[in-house]
């Protein structure tokens, strides 16, 4: 082979590469947009259809008050629960306590507090987290105000209820639960109101 031949073979392999590199450049952006772009496009169609996708998981997991009356207490055990709170953002987000000792099967209800301590009227969601992760599918809930978006006026304070009831089918070995939200700000919706009601059997 000559070295024309040479040359221009790796001259053509040297193209080919930088073409195809291109191309994967190219790709790889247009990935990054596609993915950029459904953020935005996801919360509208959920917006249009009347959806909260962020608390849809946890609606499904709710329980009923009916449920919970048919559930034997289990005071053979205590758990404890671990509450804890999570502001993205300038304003004030706190559970009323920080621990609580429960029974499998007890219904309980607890406090978080909120205080929006901007100069403007915003509207925020809260997200829960579960540790241990195996607790997650035990710790059922009757009432949160996760299951909604709320909207705020400036300086203005909630108090928002959480009750539940810790499955007595919770593993053994799991001892304490820690209940973890985090509270953010989302797009401006019409104010929601989160019940406040006294339920039978519930206690702080």
């Amino acid at each position: 082979m000559s070295s024309n031949s040479g040359w221009s073979f790796a001259t053509a392999l040297r193209r080919d590469n930088l073409q195809m590199v291109g191309k994967l450049v190219v790709v790889a952006a247009l990935m990054f947009g596609f993915a950029y772009a459904l953020v935005p496009l996801y919360r509208a169609v959920c917006t249009a259809l009347g959806i909260n996708v962020l608390s849809l998981s946890e609606r499904n997991h709710a329980v009923r008050a009916e449920d919970v009356k048919n559930t034997q207490v289990d005071r053979s055990r205590s758990i404890s629960i671990e509450f804890d709170a999570n502001a993205r953002g300038p304003w004030d987000f706190k559970p009323a306590v920080r621990h609580l000792e429960v029974h499998p099967g007890e219904l309980t209800t607890v406090m978080y507090e909120f205080k929006n301590v901007q100069n403007r009227t915003m509207s925020a969601q809260a997200i829960p987290s579960y540790a241990p992760k195996q607790a997650t599918p035990h710790f059922n809930k009757l009432e949160c105000f996760c299951f909604n978006e709320y909207t705020l006026a400036p300086g203005e304070s909630k108090q928002w209820p959480v009750v539940f009831v810790i499955d007595p089918k919770l593993p053994k070995d799991v001892k304490t639960i820690t209940l973890s939200y985090t509270f953010f700000e989302v797009a401006g919706k019409k104010a929601a109101q989160a019940p406040v009601k006294a339920l039978p059997g519930a206690g702080a």
